[in-house]
């Protein structure tokens, strides 16, 4: 099935979604506990730039593709299929996506199980965001704030859903973003992309290629809540019949705190580290590890945050499972698993510190760690260079994860080593990664 045969027999899924939510007033959250172009010879420049970005981070791949789009007339979310699991909020409350045309069945093709899985994750993570702003007491200065909900289309093949919200009581910006696009990919291009993927096999003729992402940034305004990033992405190169014939998932997530609350670290690491042990044991430390390399500063010797997971090109032969070569349907569970554990990683840190004061120049502190946030993305970040040199690229949703206001200050005094602050405690983590899981340096969730 193509994706535009899968769009056909699509139905919305947002108002179902939102008539089996509980209210905001129920809900408890605790405080206390932790274009295509117009040109033949655009688009064939977009399939080329698009691979490129695949061998490096699909996140800036699959919100950049060429100028031709448009919003869609509805704000419905539409999706082929539906996750046959239950999530379980950070409140104990279960959530059950909702009913479409058809379950997460096997015999449907990976595409629209991935596809199916991002767009209800994306519906049901910006609800629970809306929720935890209504939540909040009043300030006396900012309303809850919703999500502005900008859905395209890509003539050309596929289609998104950019849902940004701004301005909020907890959350200075955060962006939840959902692509799903398709086109061919030339020689040269398999060839780049060959050198990160070995599973792929080039072929003298263009191929088709699809790409899935959800990709969340979230800027809190409290100093003491933290700064989180999230892309889980499927790739999938086919045969000139559409029989896939190479594929991976990728992605992780990460926590980038202005304060260190070592139980909150304990807390996020955790929950991701018990996602990760249900399918393979060696997945954590590999990603934690590889996510602490992944999002350092060079040029400040410093890493962007306390790290999380990450990880690139799993798929059924990839090294880190040795002789066990799991299933597409094995590692698509764990994909699953990971990215279902961000609520329960995340809001119950916000919830427990979005209500925390903080002084002038706790905020001046949280403005410059955002400045180096933005160096990392700006200078480092493969998704984001990749973007911004793609002719016609959506470059508002590609600067999503970009926060509203920050700060540069010509040889700050705020944590200087010797300083004896709490800001020198953070420096001191980000210089020097450090074990968070419980079971790993033996400290309990606090």
């Amino acid at each position: 099935m193509s994706l535009r045969q899968s769009m056909r027999c699509c139905r919305p899924a947002a108002q179902a979604l939102k008539a089996r939510r509980v209210p905001p007033s129920a809900r408890a959250y605790s405080t206390s506990g932790a274009g295509g172009g117009p040109s033949s010879s655009a688009s064939s420049n977009r399939a080329l730039y698009s691979s490129l970005a695949v061998g490096g981070f699909v996140a800036g791949f699959v919100v950049s593709m060429g100028s031709g789009f448009f919003n869609r007339p509805s704000a419905a979310a539409r999706c082929d299929g539906v996750p046959n699991v239950d999530f379980i909020e950070t409140n104990g409350r279960t959530w059950e996506p909702v009913h479409a045309l058809e379950k997460d069945d096997p015999k449907n093709p990976m595409r629209i199980r991935m596809a199916a899985w991002v767009s209800n994750l994306q519906e049901h993570i910006c609800k629970s965001l809306e929720e935890l702003e209504t939540a909040a007491p009043p300030d006396g200065e900012h309303a809850p704030a919703t999500f502005l909900r900008d859905h395209w289309i890509r003539p050309s093949g596929g289609e998104g859903s950019s849902c940004v919200l701004a301005g909020g009581r907890v959350f200075e910006k955060a962006g939840v973003n959902v692509s799903i696009v398709e086109g061919k990919l030339p020689k040269g291009a398999q060839l780049q992309m060959k050198a990160d993927h070995d599973s792929i096999e080039v072929s003298d003729e263009p191929l088709p290629y699809f790409a899935t992402g959800l990709s969340i940034v979230i800027h809190p305004r409290s100093p003491h809540a933290p700064t989180v990033h999230l892309n889980y992405r499927y790739f999938e190169l086919c045969d000139k019949k559409g029989n896939p014939i190479a594929w991976w998932f990728g992605g992780g997530t990460d926590l980038t705190p202005n304060y260190l609350y070592p139980e909150d670290a304990v807390l996020f690491h955790d929950t991701l580290k018990t996602a990760c042990d249900q399918h393979d044991e060696a997945y954590y430390p590999a990603y934690k590890e590889w996510c602490d390399k992944y999002f350092a500063i060079p040029h400040r010797g410093e890493t962007r945050g306390i790290g999380g997971i990450f990880f690139d090109d799993l798929t059924t032969s990839s090294a880190i499972h040795a002789a066990r070569a799991p299933s597409r349907d094995q590692i698509f569970d764990f994909v699953k698993s990971a990215s279902s554990a961000f609520l329960p990683a995340y809001i119950p840190i916000v919830a427990k510190r979005m209500r925390q004061p903080y002084t002038e120049e706790e905020r001046r502190w949280q403005l410059v760690r955002r400045g180096r946030y933005v160096e990392f993305n700006l200078l480092y970040d493969r998704g984001t260079k990749f973007g911004l040199n793609i002719p016609g690229a959506r470059v508002e949703s590609i600067l999503m994860s970009l926060p509203e206001v920050a700060r540069w200050e010509y040889m700050t005094p705020l944590g200087r080593e010797g300083s004896g602050t709490r800001e020198e405690e953070l420096q001191n983590v980000l210089k020097n990664p450090r074990e968070w899981a419980s079971d790993i340096t033996g400290d309990k969730k606090k």
